[in-house]
Order: C-alpha cells, then sequence, then structure tokens
C-alpha cells in the first residue's frame, strides 16, 4: 500500500508524527489503497488541534473548518485535508453536527464515521488501524453502518445515497440491517440540498452494479425523483417490450456508456410513458407524445437538481429526439446533424442503442441498423460532408454582394442547405451562385 501514497502526504504525517503527534491517512483513500486503487484524495486525521496543524505547516495551510478541525495543507500541488480526531455531537440538520469535542483517541473519531469500509486509517509506514472490520467487509463486498444504522442516517441522511451510490460503483451489497433503515428513513433525503444529491447520483448512475440499485432502491430514489415512482411495475403491454417502464429505464442506464450526459438521459427518457400511456382494443399499449412529456418533466428535474445550463441542453435534446427513426441513409444523417451537430448525432445513436438493448430480445436486429448509422456519420464526418450554414460554399456576404438584405439572406442559405443536404445541389459556390441567380429570376 505505501508505494501509492505520494511523498507529500508522508512528509505531512512524518512531520506531524516527528512532533509528537498521531497522524493517518483515513477514510476513503484507505479503501482504495486496499482496493489495489490509486486514490483521487488524501484525507488525513490527527491527534493535534487545528491551531497545532496550521503552526506546524505555517505559510502552506489554511483553516478550512476550523470549527470541526480541518485543516488543508497545500503541498506539491496535493490538498491535504488534516482533521482533529474528533467526537460529533447531535445533528440537527440532518447534514452537520451542532459540535463537535475534540478527542485524542483515534477509535472514538473512526467510531463517528458512516462505513466500516470508510473507518479505516493506516499510518506512513503502511500499518492498519481497523476498528469494526472495514478490511473484512472490503474483501465480502458488503456496505455496513458503523454502529446502528438508523443513528447513522439520522445525523446525515445523505449518508444513505452515499451507500447506495457505493453498492453501485464498487458492485457491493448493502448489509440487511444497513439496508432496511435505507428503506425505513428514506424520506429524509428530502431535507438534503439538491447540489448534494446530484453528486452522489451521478456517481450512482456511473457504476457497474446501477442496474440493480436502480431497480432495488427505487422508494430511496422517488423521494427525490417522485417522477420515477410511476414507472415502478408499469406494464408496458407492449410486444416490443419485455419489461416494465422502470425495468426497461434501469437496463438502458446500464446499457449506455458511463458518461453523466447519456446516463441521465437514459434515466429520463421514458419517464413520460406513464402519463400518456394508452390501451388499444387488443389490449396493447402505446405512448403517443410520450418523449415530449419525458422532456418536460425532465427539464423540471434537471432544473430541480441544478443542473449546468450546457449539460440541460444537451440531456433535453436526447430525451426529445430519442424516439425519432433515422432513416439508414446519408441524407436523413446529415439532416439530423444538422439538428443535433456531430457530437449530439453521436450521442444520439448511443442513446437509441441503449434504448434498443432493453427492449424484448426479437427486436435486437435494430442493433444493425445503429451499426450502419454509425458508419455513415463517421463517413460524413470523414469527407467533410456539409450538413450546417458553416460548412457551405457560400456565405451571407455572397448574397448581400448578390442584391440580398435582412431576413431573406438567412431564408435563401437556409434553401441552398437543404438542397445540398439533399445531394440535389453540390456544395460548390460556383452552382450555388448560379442556383441563387436562377431562384432569384423566377421570384
Amino acid at each position: 500500500m505505501r508505494k501509492w501514497i505520494p511523498k507529500p502526504a508522508l512528509h505531512v504525517l512524518e512531520t506531524l508524527e516527528k512532533s509528537g503527534y498521531e497522524a493517518y491517512l483515513v477514510g476513503g483513500c484507505v479503501r482504495d489503497l486496499l482496493l489495489g486503487k490509486e486514490p483521487a484524495d488524501w484525507d488525513m486525521t490527527t491527534s493535534a488541534r487545528p491551531e497545532q496543524t496550521l503552526a506546524l505547516f505555517k505559510g502552506y495551510a489554511v483553516g478550512t473548518g476550523m470549527q470541526h478541525g480541518t485543516v488543508t495543507v497545500v503541498l506539491d500541488g496535493y490538498h491535504f485535508e488534516v482533521t482533529t480526531y474528533r467526537v460529533d455531537g447531535e445533528y440537527a440538520d440532518h447534514r452537520h453536527p451542532d459540535m463537535v469535542t475534540f478527542t485524542k483517541n483515534l477509535r472514538e473519531d473512526l467510531k463517528r464515521r458512516d462505513f466500516t469500509i470508510n473507518a479505516m486509517a493506516i499510518d506512513r509506514k503502511g500499518v492498519l488501524k481497523d476498528y469494526f472490520d472495514g478490511k473484512e467487509d472490503l474483501k465480502r463486498g458488503v456496505i455496513r453502518c458503523v454502529g446502528e444504522p438508523s443513528q447513522r442516517f439520522a445525523e446525515d441522511a445523505l449518508r444513505m445515497m452515499r451507500a447506495i451510490r457505493f453498492s453501485s460503483v464498487l458492485g457491493f451489497s448493502i448489509e440487511d440491517a444497513t439496508s432496511d433503515a435505507i428503506h425505513a428513513q428514506a424520506s429524509a433525503l428530502a431535507d438534503v440540498a439538491m447540489e448534494r444529491i446530484r453528486v452522489e447520483l451521478l456517481k450512482l448512475l456511473s457504476g457497474k452494479n446501477v442496474v440493480r440499485v436502480l431497480l432495488d432502491y427505487s422508494d430511496v430514489l422517488g423521494v427525490v425523483l417522485p417522477e420515477i415512482l410511476p414507472a415502478v411495475k408499469c406494464d408496458q403491454k407492449n410486444f416490443h417490450h419485455c419489461y416494465d417502464v422502470w425495468e426497461h429505464t434501469a437496463r438502458t442506464v446500464g446499457y449506455s456508456k458511463p458518461e453523466d450526459v447519456l446516463r441521465v438521459t437514459m434515466l429520463l427518457h421514458d419517464l413520460g410513458k406513464p402519463a400518456c400511456m394508452t390501451i388499444d382494443a387488443d389490449g396493447v399499449g402505446h405512448f403517443r407524445g410520450h418523449a415530449n412529456q419525458s422532456r418536460k418533466m425532465g427539464h423540471d428535474i434537471l432544473r430541480r437538481l441544478r443542473f449546468d445550463n450546457e449539460s440541460t441542453m444537451r440531456i433535453l435534446k436526447l430525451v426529445e429526439w430519442h424516439d425519432v427513426p433515422i432513416e439508414p441513409s446519408e441524407r436523413a444523417l446529415r439532416r439530423m446533424m444538422n439538428k443535433l451537430g456531430v457530437q449530439g448525432t453521436r450521442d444520439l445513436l448511443e442513446v437509441k442503442r441503449a434504448d434498443n438493448l432493453a427492449q424484448a430480445p426479437e427486436f435486437l436486429e435494430r442493433q444493425k441498423q445503429i451499426d450502419k448509422l454509425e458508419q455513415l456519420l463517421e463517413a460524413i464526418v470523414e469527407k467533410d460532408a456539409c450538413f450546417s450554414l458553416k460548412q457551405l460554399a457560400v456565405n451571407g456576404n455572397d448574397l448581400i454582394a448578390m442584391g440580398y438584405r435582412g431576413k431573406e439572406i438567412g431564408q435563401m442559405l437556409q434553401f441552398l442547405l437543404e438542397m445540398v443536404m439533399d445531394e440535389t445541389l453540390p456544395n460548390d459556390k460556383e452552382l450555388l451562385i448560379a442556383k441563387v441567380k436562377e431562384h432569384r429570376e423566377k421570384h
């Protein structure tokens, strides 16, 4: 494990130890080291009080949470959060302790943490302190609370989202008592800031065990995303589908690339189905207009979760277009690229692939159509075929020189682009200008 620890981290630990204090790496970085992964963050815990830590690292440390014992040491590009051993008081806001008491006892500090796999510490020599069998839980692949689960979740409700996020990302199961407490106390998530929910949700959606987590904890997610609940157990009554709306949704998330925009798109793409469902005389379910309804619902969800504008626009456009058929021709694909751009069209084909993979097996032949569309898309990009006004061989200045003014400039450029995309006219400047002259003479 020690070989993974960066030298600046060892320096901080050694400086604290040589000054007479205990010091350990703690939490997620220890978990990752034991899993053989290189940690992204390096948190530390120490018997030194925050003012003592500040004094030791004067000039490259700042008190980022002195009331909670946290000092951030900046060294060689690393940011180390160094926190004094502490015991937490009551959590009136279900997020922060009302007060903390500093302690000299490492075990007391580790006892306040969320899960056993996050309640381990190692010193600079690689000696592990594991009072709650976290290492064994790592081996078994289990998420288990330190102490009484109901108390841990009452202290900070977000820990419930963290539990299911770890289950999704690590592929671990959640121990029964911990899982039962999550289901029982999920309503407390309604009091958690949406920004914090968004961070955990995105990590959860990227996990390798995401399908199982979405299916097993739909009631928990439904507290912050009530729009998903009508989809749970909603029988589609349609031969295209062998799963209900929610299981189909969950599986599409798992089939899509683990990229935020794509996975959130799949989470949202069919949420409008229950509201749009009609059943014909033969008992077959139909969902006309569900894409637009899903887009409206998605807009509300993304705004509530405080998503950035760019991601919101990309996601909503993909939700809106996910069910629109695309003819496997260069002409049709260029029109789609005109509306969505190159990356947007690539994303749409990914969405369609995931959507199809989660349908009835007899319709998986559509994967070949998507393969063909992807090949066509790359061919269009490779030969730089025209699908946008900026690629058109003529521009506004050319039309102004020919006497066009105001709106008619844009109208004529769009007319020319349509002809080029339809392959009825090559993207050649002389031929395009000749077409403009011909059009003007006729009109």
